[in-house]
């Protein structure tokens, strides 16, 4: 065993994979968990901060996308509310076409749900909802 991978999950995304490899959503595509090693720190800002890096190297054989490549955001803080998680990103959101625009949704959702352990999330960039911040151009 070479390495440790029980660190929180990112996801990323096979295009038009129909959901043979993860969750199925937007253009035909799957959703698919990404799991890194495990280092010291909250799971949420782990994983935010490995979806979140510039270049994220990820595996080629995998054929797996980054939606947020082309975005450069920042996770400023998450707190729980109930059931809900409430993430703060600052930057700027680059979808690369209109199929980018769920990807980026479910990456980002599905990463922070999943590491923060909470059945929704409420994510905002620059002080505005996700949904706007991807529907301004």
């Amino acid at each position: 065993m070479d390495s440790d991978h029980s660190g929180p999950a990112v996801y990323y995304v096979a295009i038009d994979d129909g959901g043979a490899r993860g969750i199925r959503f937007g253009c035909n595509d799957s959703l698919v968990p990404v799991r890194g090693i495990a280092v010291p720190g909250d799971p949420l800002s782990v994983a935010l901060g490995r979806l979140l890096e510039a270049g994220m190297p990820v595996d080629s054989d995998a054929a797996l996308y980054d939606a947020l490549a082309n975005s450069s955001l920042r996770y400023l803080s998450g707190y729980m509310s109930g059931a809900t998680v409430v993430v703060n990103l600052s930057g700027s959101l680059r979808p690369g076409g209109m199929c980018d625009i769920p990807r980026i949704q479910a990456q980002l959702t599905q990463t922070i749900v999943s590491a923060s352990g909470a059945s929704r999330a409420e994510i905002y960039v620059n002080g505005r909802t996700l949904t706007e911040a991807l529907s301004v151009r």
